[in-house]
Formats: structure tokens, C-alpha cells, sequence
């Protein structure tokens, strides 16, 4: 396949009639691995909800585009089959759904009839990311993120990821509640993605998680939209300084979002 593109671009979103994002602008090709970092309430997860179909999430202006496709016109399912991917900040809970039946099952479904992978191919592969990722190997008949701690739902998160090879992935705040062994571990296997077929958007709070997982791009969000850019030096400077230079050097003012943003 050729290299991925995905291009937002003057991306408007509503949350029951309150504008959250403000006209977006962001392009992630494949190979890249982009950051967007910002303050409680500026948009980031609505971004995240919106490109991937979440209906209380309204687009009300601007473009997604998947490879020249429009996202737009996607279902959820179908978005998911082109070959997007979100690790959510706070995943499901599933019960009577095994890890496994949930993984086989999806990689089918983006396979499609007759085109299935064998069961022995998927144990393989399976138990090949639970080593990887340094889980336990009866994970996998545990049911869909139940009882699991924040850490475990985390680090099923990114096995999903590694099983589903997605072109696009999007993780919201994949590194919360992970302790330093876990996200060393969950940046290793972040790492391992990538490749000219495989974009990357994290979603984060911290530098901590960028201290493993170098980003191509570091974006800042305030207000709505992006407002500064620049490389793996821009996320380290917002650890040192915080957020206030920025406002500062743009004439941004204070503006409280609703904590869903």
C-alpha cells in the first residue's frame, strides 16, 4: 500500500449546540507520529470523537480525509474498515466478550468474508503482541476490559492496535494511569508501528510519554483549534514553562470549555 494521509482541514465541531472546535487544520502522513498537547477543555478528545464518528459529536463545517476519501460520509464501522483506529481514554467494559473473540472478531471484519484469518495464524499473532507488550497470556479469556485495572485497559488498548494494524491510529491520553515500567512497555510496542503505512495522532498531557515515543510534530490546542507547532523541543519547553508563554505570545485569554472537550 501506498504511504497514509490523513487531512483535517477547517473542522468546526459542536456538543448540544456549544462550539468546541473553532476551525482545525492538521495533516498526518504516514511514517509520522504526531502530539497534540493543551490544557483541560480545549477540544483534544472531541477531535478524537468527532474523526471517528461518535454521534453526540456534531461537524458542522471543514473536511476529514482518509487517502483522498471522505471520512465524512463513513459510518463508524466503515471508518474503523478503511483503517482507522482509537485507543480511548476510558474504554468499554464488555462482558461475556472474550479479549480473544473481540480481536478475531474485528480483524475479520476488516478482512472480510472469505479472506478470515485462521485461528492457529491468530493464536500466533496473538500470543506474539501479548509477549511483546509483557501480558499475561490469560488476558486473552478475560472478558473485554472487565475488572481490569487502568493500566490493563491501557495496555489492551495498544494490544488492539498491534493486532488490528491500523493506517491511522489516534490514542486519547493512552499513558494515564500507567506506571514507568508499563508505559516503557506501551511505548515499545507504539514504536514497533511504525512504518510509511502508519500515522500516528497521540493525544497527551504529559512530555513523560514523549521521553519514549519521539513525535515527528508537536501541536498545541487552545481554544479550538491549533495555535502553535513545532518539533519534540516545543513539548519539552511546555513542560518546563506550562501554557502561559503561549497565551502570552499570541494574546490568547483564558476561555473555560466543558471538562467532555
Amino acid at each position: 500500500m501506498a504511504g497514509s494521509t490523513l487531512k483535517i482541514e477547517g473542522l468546526h465541531v459542536e456538543i448540544d449546540g456549544s462550539e468546541i472546535i473553532k476551525g482545525l487544520d492538521l495533516e498526518i502522513n504516514g511514517g509520522e507520529i504526531h502530539a497534540i498537547m493543551g490544557p483541560n477543555g480545549t477540544g483534544k478528545s472531541t477531535l478524537a470523537s468527532a474523526i471517528m464518528g461518535h454521534p453526540r459529536y456534531e461537524i458542522t463545517q471543514g473536511s476529514v480525509h482518509l487517502d483522498g476519501k471522505d471520512v465524512l460520509e463513513m459510518e463508524v464501522d466503515e471508518r474503523a474498515h478503511a483503517g482507522m483506529f482509537l485507543a480511548m481514554q476510558y474504554p468499554s467494559e464488555i462482558s461475556g466478550v472474550t479479549n480473544s473473540d473481540f480481536m478475531r472478531s474485528a480483524i475479520n471484519s476488516n478482512r472480510g468474508e472469505g479472506d478470515e484469518i485462521s485461528l492457529m495464524k491468530f493464536i500466533r499473532k496473538m500470543d506474539s503482541k501479548m509477549d511483546e507488550l509483557e501480558i499475561d497470556q490469560s488476558f486473552s479469556q478475560r472478558y473485554l476490559n472487565e475488572g481490569f485495572s487502568g493500566g490493563e485497559k491501557k495496555r489492551n488498548e495498544i494490544l488492539q492496535l498491534l493486532m488490528l494494524e491500523p493506517r491511522i491510529a489516534i490514542l486519547d491520553e493512552i499513558d494515564s494511569g500507567l506506571d514507568i515500567d508499563a508505559l516503557k512497555v506501551v511505548s515499545k510496542g507504539i514504536n514497533s508501528m511504525k512504518s510509511p503505512d502508519f500515522g500516528c495522532l497521540i493525544i497527551t498531557h504529559y512530555q513523560r510519554l514523549l521521553n519514549y515515543i519521539t513525535p515527528d510534530k508537536v501541536h498545541v490546542m487552545m481554544q479550538g483549534r491549533i495555535v502553535k507547532s513545532g518539533g519534540a523541543e516545543l513539548a519539552q519547553r511546555l513542560e518546563e514553562e506550562g501554557y502561559d508563554w503561549i497565551k502570552e505570545e499570541l494574546g490568547i485569554e483564558d476561555e473555560k470549555v466543558g471538562e467532555q472537550a
